[in-house]
């Protein structure tokens, strides 16, 4: 989980001094990555908002997937999201030192807007949306997808599940190789 939470903030080949276990999980966020960016199904979400947001139309695609992920979170897991999220927070709050600075940085972003808990609501998702189009010196327009998660959600959500059974297959797939190739 460390690993595949901080990966985004580790460049290249820069983990040597992370445990093995942390490495698998860096390895695994770039393999999910790699996957995702390279789904058909994923490709037809961008499509669809493509036009409008050009090279920011994956952030946004990954930004609803994450919507449907938290909106339908009873269908892939028995703990509910409030009580996985404070359990989420806790955890990276209590090792965040041992992070590098981004991803303490957006830990406490996380914790602060309860970030993973309102991914849930369109609201939630607006005010990412807006934070990401701010980040961007309003050169991405994100602060308007959220009226394209409105008009689109029924066909995105559709994309999102099916795109989702893949990504867990996948997931376990490759978790199974890391864990064999750690054991021989």
């Amino acid at each position: 989980m460390i690993g595949n939470f901080i990966a985004d903030h580790i460049r290249g080949n820069n983990f040597e001094n992370y445990s093995k276990e942390i490495q698998q999980g860096i390895f695994l966020h770039r393999e999910i990555d790699t996957f995702t960016d390279t789904h058909p199904i994923v490709r037809k979400s961008k499509r669809r908002l493509h036009q409008r947001y050009r090279h920011y139309d994956g952030v946004i695609i990954d930004i609803f997937y994450d919507f449907f992920l938290a909106k339908n979170w009873s269908n892939y897991s028995e703990i509910p999201l409030n009580i996985y999220t404070k359990g989420i927070y806790s955890f990276f709050d209590s090792i965040k030192l041992e992070l590098p600075k981004k991803s303490q940085d957006f830990i406490n972003y996380m914790i602060e807007y309860n970030i993973l808990y309102n991914y849930q609501f369109e609201e939630g998702i607006a005010k990412v949306l807006n934070g990401m189009n701010h980040r961007t010196k309003g050169k991405s327009k994100m602060n308007l997808a959220i009226e394209d998660l409105k008009q689109l959600k029924t066909e995105l959500e559709e994309d999102f599940t099916l795109f989702f059974e893949d990504l867990c297959k996948f997931t376990d797939k490759k978790l199974k190789e890391l864990n064999s190739n750690t054991n021989n």
